[in-house]
């Protein structure tokens, strides 16, 4: 380095934090998978947000922490559980409101992240213009309905720039904080969310995929599913109240 250079001693900022949040509901089958897995990707913080679990949810997250806490891993930070309201709404806003990273990522207890899942986050919010995004969907299963209904969806979805929670949505928190957090309504807050978050500014629609479970669509058939799914937006997006939409979703739970 040349003498006199006005950068000399110049240290690099800080690159930003992420913190994972995952709000969970009777998830036993799934989720000391998915805990493990999202272990290994290197973010700074995992945030479980419990709210009211009958089944052996919340000993399986306190399990995984304390097994965080007692074997290294990749996970940079801690991982923490938490308890909220029931109401994935309130449990993202809980885990939002308890993590002090920059950037915070949404995501199922039945949904896998791609390997490069932080730096494909860090990669678009490089982009100053760029407040949050998602990721492509495909599901866990090869069978042909799985494969067209992921494929609408990640189409769908780039066109209208509207995310749901299968994608895995990611946002800065400063831009998290000015919106408000999440709605708080009893369905479609993904919905809710995304439409907000697109009118901040840029939304990264990024092509890496996360992997999640097909489980929901096979128990209703995958037809009856999307037909009372498309059916359940389209009320919403006439401005039916999501509370009065409520008892139809839970067929498709």
């Amino acid at each position: 380095m040349a003498a006199g250079d006005p950068h000399a001693g110049a240290c690099s900022p800080a690159p930003m934090t992420i913190a994972v949040i995952m709000p969970v509901l009777n998830e036993s089958r799934c989720l000391a998978h998915t805990i493990a897995h999202t272990r290994t990707l290197g973010f700074d913080e995992l945030l479980i947000v419990d709210g009211g679990s009958s089944d052996d949810t919340f000993a399986i997250a306190q399990s995984s922490t304390k097994q965080c806490a007692t074997h290294p891993s990749p996970l940079r930070g801690s991982m923490r559980v938490l308890r909220a309201p029931r109401g994935r709404a309130r449990q993202l806003n809980t885990g939002a409101a308890a993590s002090a990273c920059d950037v915070l990522l949404f995501l199922h207890a039945d949904t896998l992240l791609p390997p490069n899942a932080r730096q494909a986050i860090l990669t678009a919010l490089s982009e100053a213009a760029c407040v949050g995004g998602r990721f492509d969907v495909r599901f866990d299963s090869s069978r042909l309905p799985a494969l067209v209904i992921s494929s609408l969806m990640n189409v769908r979805s780039r066109w209208s720039g509207i995310a749901t929670g299968d994608q895995a949505i990611f946002v800065r928190r400063a831009v998290l904080e000015r919106m408000g957090g999440f709605a708080d309504i009893p369905l479609m807050e993904d919905i809710e969310f995304t439409r907000r978050l697109k009118r901040a500014g840029q939304v990264a629609c990024l092509s890496d995929q996360v992997v999640t479970a097909f489980r929901r669509w096979e128990q209703q058939g995958p037809l009856r599913t999307i037909l009372l799914m498309w059916t359940l937006r389209f009320l919403y997006w006439i401005g039916v109240s999501p509370h009065r939409l409520q008892h139809f979703y839970s067929m498709v739970r």
